[in-house]
């Protein structure tokens, strides 16, 4: 069992900059892939980016690539998402979710362990 605590999100300026994190129970947490999603009001869950228990390889959504970067410290056992240039479109509730082993995964169903989610708005 893995428990994913997400924060970091606010209200920001578009072109502006946030940093999420997402904090696990778990010790050897760098055997767990992670994927940040996000979701819009009256929109569908969509893969943002996603990350290797090693850290040594990611994935990004095309509508991201670019302005975001993930990361971990395994240390820490914490995953962040730097989102710089942030747009309007980028408002939603942003989640972390985990998957031991295995390769990284862009669909949600792919993960077993969920975030409570953390709110981004950014304004015009």
């Amino acid at each position: 069992q893995v428990q994913l605590v997400e924060s970091g999100g606010g209200l920001v300026q578009a072109g502006g900059s946030l940093r999420l994190s997402c904090a696990a129970s778990r010790r050897t947490f760098s055997t767990y892939a992670v994927g940040w999603f996000r979701q819009a009001p009256g929109k569908e869950r969509e893969f943002v980016a996603a990350i290797s228990g090693s850290g040594g390889s990611t994935l990004y959504a095309d509508s991201v690539k670019g302005r975001f970067t993930i990361s971990r410290d395994n240390a820490k056992n914490t995953v962040y998402l730097r989102m710089n240039s942030l747009k309007p479109e980028d408002t939603a509730v942003y989640y972390c979710a985990a998957r031991p082993l295995g390769g990284l995964g862009l669909a949600a169903y792919e993960y077993n362990y969920w975030g409570q989610g953390t709110q981004v708005t950014v304004s015009s």
